[in-house]
């Protein structure tokens, strides 16, 4: 979705930046994982296709993703890479787009490290309070 490619959200655990081709090689990585696989009811995909899948869902009018970084990391030197602060991705998928009050959301923190400390509960909330501002700015 579009409507984000600007965007970057700061919470007190999560850095929320849009899904850009400079994260894929990361996600691919973790998308290796049969757990991941599995969890996220996901098919492994080739670095080219997880290229493609990113360009369509930047383009999608009914999908909003956004890469998770890990706020303490990336806060913590300036100059830090997103690639280097990933944690997952948080999305939101529009089920009617006549009706962008519907929709479902959902998080994968990926990264082993980053898991049980809040990053994908702050993501949820934040991604909530997004779409929830997005949608009252298009009335």
């Amino acid at each position: 979705m579009r409507l984000n490619q600007n965007t970057l959200l700061l919470g007190k655990k999560v850095v929320l930046v849009p899904y850009t081709s400079e994260h894929v090689p990361r996600y691919h990585e973790w998308m290796k994982s049969e757990e991941l696989q599995r969890l996220t009811a996901s098919e492994p995909l080739t670095l080219e296709q997880e290229y493609a899948m990113q360009r369509s869902w930047r383009e999608d009018a009914d999908k909003c993703t956004f890469i998770v970084l890990d706020a303490e990391k990336w806060l913590a030197q300036s100059g830090t890479s997103e690639e280097s602060c990933m944690a997952g991705d948080v999305n939101l998928f529009l089920t009617d787009l006549g009706d962008p009050s519907l929709g479902e959301i959902e998080v994968m923190i990926a990264e082993p490290s980053c898991r049980g400390q809040g990053l994908g509960t702050e993501a949820v909330l934040m991604m909530m309070l997004y779409g929830g501002d997005a949608q009252t700015d298009d009335e």
